[in-house]
Order: structure tokens, then C-alpha cells, then sequence
């Protein structure tokens, strides 16, 4: 989740509703789709302009259009301006660092939350921003980039799958919540898939390398974390809404989804323990190690010690030694160091030192 203080600074000291995009620019050229169904028709468009979309505001079907690249300033504020969107709900959506929220306007309901994102990207492109606006007939989406969650969405409206093209705008946005929800199904798979992997290699073989992975992956458990605690206080808040907005048919579905987010908060927190555990294990097996080696060289140095007593003695230089003299005193000198060391051998592996 992009957290940067930086771009955060450049709304400082600007009055209330003064739009400036804070985030990275990820689409050279805004992309705006248009879905606009009702269960006996269905058309889908990508437009050039905000203009083409103004049609779509007062007909009785329902209508989705959803905005890839949140750079381009004039383009959101005049979808703003002709659907009557509250001018910190535009600050809002064009800042890519704000936390989870849901908030109820007249006449509109605004949902800002972040979505998984399917990649090989850095931890923060894989948490990216999503604002949805819900109104009487329409749905608003803006995304930073498609990321192909919404595709299966799209997919079930154009074979008319379901119930969706028989159900309201309500629930077309409960539709891309539950999506945006089960996005964190497939991170936390993927996730899951390399805890498992990197469990075996701290068994058989820990290394510098299975440790900084370990570290990478808390990280992401960390981005995951700060992007779904709030995602269920979001759709907790909008199953609690009184508004006309949401039917009571709508609100079971809304359950749905909130059980959904404590169950992958409980997976977030689950995962997170076991890399904790990781860690620690990691750091038990490199002191086990350094233990053994330390066990052998301890041993060695112990049994050379007697060894090293025995030289240092017929090591001296004195006239008055009668061992000197003795004809089989250099080869007995050589036994008595050999057996005290095969002595201290075998003591040592009856005591199961070795």
C-alpha cells in the first residue's frame, strides 16, 4: 500500500477540496469503460472523453463506468461536476495514500478501499487504490490500473449470468466489493504456496538468503494487513447504512462480504505468526549449527590439551631428564599420546558428546 509521507506533503496547507493527484502515475492515458444493462439490453463502450459518459447519468438502467489512471485531474472533476460529487470526495479519490473509509453524502455513498493486485511488482504495486462511488442508477469506479479483477465481474453482466442484470446499482457495487474482497483470497494463496516453500528449506537447509525471503514475505503480510483491517470496518459501516441507496435484498450479500474480510484478517494474522515462528526457528538452527561446530572444535582443542602437556615437557631442555636418555623413550612418548587420545575418544562417545 503506497504510504508515502513525501507525496502526502503536497496537499499541505491547501484548502479542503483542492484537487492535486498524490501517487504514482501507472497509465500513460486514462482509460474509461462504460457498462451501461439492464436485464434486456446491455452496452459497453470505451470512451475518449468525460463527455460521453454525461448520457448514461439519468437513464433507468443501470450503469457502470469505471476510470483506469487517476493522473488526469480535469478528466475527474468533470465527472464530478455533471454527477454532483462532493469535492472532497474528488481530494479523495486522487489521493492514492488514504486509509479505507466509507462516507455517506447526499445522494451518494463513497467507498475508498484497496484492492490485491495480481503481479511480480514491489509490495506497494501490488496493493493498489479503488473508490467507488454509489449513486441512484450509476456506479463510479477509479483504479490507479487495471489489474483484471473486475474482468470476471464484466464477464458475468455481458452473458447475463446470475442475478446481476436483474438487480440495481446497489448491488453492482456490492458485486465489485466482493470482487475487490476476493482479490485477497488469491495473495493470500500465493503467499501461502511460498510460507510452505521456504518451511522446508528452513528445515533441511536455513540460509542468509531464506531469511531475507521471510522478511519480504512480513512485509507483504504487513501492506495486506494495513489494507484489509479497515477494508471490514468499510463494509461493516455500509451494511449498517440506513439508506435508500442499498435494498434490504442487498444487505445479506453485504454480510456475506464482511464475513468474507474477519475470514482473511484471521488468514492475515495466522500467516503472519507462522513467518514470526519462521524467523525464530531460523535463528534457532543457525545457533544450533554454530553450537555443533562449536562442540567439535571444543573437542578437539580438549584432547590435544593433554597432548600439548605431554610435548611441552620432553619439550624442555634439561641434561638431568633420564627419560632422554632411554633408548624407546621417543616411540613410548608416541604411544602414551596416542592412547590418551583414543581414551578421550571413546569417553567422549560413550557420553554421547560425539
Amino acid at each position: 500500500m503506497a504510504n508515502h509521507p513525501g507525496k502526502s506533503s503536497k496537499t499541505a496547507g491547501l484548502p479542503p477540496g483542492t484537487l492535486v493527484h498524490v501517487g504514482d502515475k501507472k497509465l500513460d492515458k486514462p482509460r474509461i469503460l462504460v457498462m451501461d444493462y439492464d436485464e434486456s439490453h446491455l452496452e459497453e463502450k470505451t470512451v475518449e472523453s468525460a463527455d460521453e459518459c454525461f448520457r448514461f447519468r439519468d437513464t433507468p438502467s443501470v450503469t457502470w463506468i469505471n476510470v483506469e489512471g487517476l493522473h488526469d485531474i480535469g478528466l475527474i472533476e468533470k465527472l464530478g461536476t455533471h454527477f454532483d460529487l462532493h469535492p472532497l470526495i474528488l481530494e479523495d479519490i486522487l489521493n492514492t495514500s488514504e486509509r479505507p473509509k466509507m462516507e455517506d453524502y447526499e445522494g451518494t455513498i463513497f467507498l475508498l478501499v484497496k484492492i490485491s493486485a495480481a503481479g511480480d511488482g514491489n509490495h506497494g504495486d501490488r496493493i493498489q487504490q479503488v473508490s467507488l462511488i454509489l449513486g441512484r442508477n450509476f456506479v463510479l469506479s477509479f483504479q490507479e490500473k487495471d489489474n483484471g479483477v473486475f474482468e470476471a465481474l464484466r464477464e458475468r453482466i455481458r452473458k447475463g449470468k446470475g442475478r446481476i442484470r436483474k438487480m440495481g446499482a446497489d448491488y453492482l457495487a456490492y458485486a465489485i466489493l466482493d470482487g475487490i474482497v476476493d482479490s485477497y483470497f488469491s495473495a493470500l494463496e500465493r503467499l501461502g504456496e511460498s510460507v510452505e516453500g521456504l518451511e522446508e528449506q528452513l528445515v533441511v537447509d536455513p540460509r542468509p538468503e531464506t531469511l531475507r525471503r521471510i522478511q519480504s514475505l512480513r512485509k507483504e503480510m504487513l501492506y495486506l494487513r494495513k489494507a484489509v483491517w479497515p477494508l471490514r470496518e468499510v463494509v461493516n459501516a455500509l451494511e449498517r447504512l440506513d439508506t435508500p441507496l442499498i435494498q434490504e435484498t442487498t444487505d445479506i450479500f453485504l454480510r456475506d462480504v464482511y464475513d468474507h474480510t474477519v475470514q482473511i484478517i484471521d488468514s492475515v494474522e495466522t500467516s503472519r505468526d507462522v513467518l514470526s515462528g519462521m524467523v525464530e526457528t531460523y535463528l534457532s538452527s543457525v545457533s544450533n549449527r554454530m553450537n555443533e561446530v562449536m562442540k567439535v572444535l571444543t573437542i578437539i582443542a580438549t584432547i590435544f590439551i593433554p597432548l600439548t602437556f605431554i610435548a611441552g615437557i620432553y619439550g624442555m631442555n634439561f641434561a638431568s631428564m633420564p627419560e632422554l636418555q632411554w633408548r624407546w623413550g621417543y616411540p613410548l612418548i608416541w604411544v602414551i599420546m596416542i592412547a590418551v587420545a583414543v581414551i578421550m575418544i571413546v569417553y567422549f562417545k560413550r557420553k554421547k558428546w560425539l
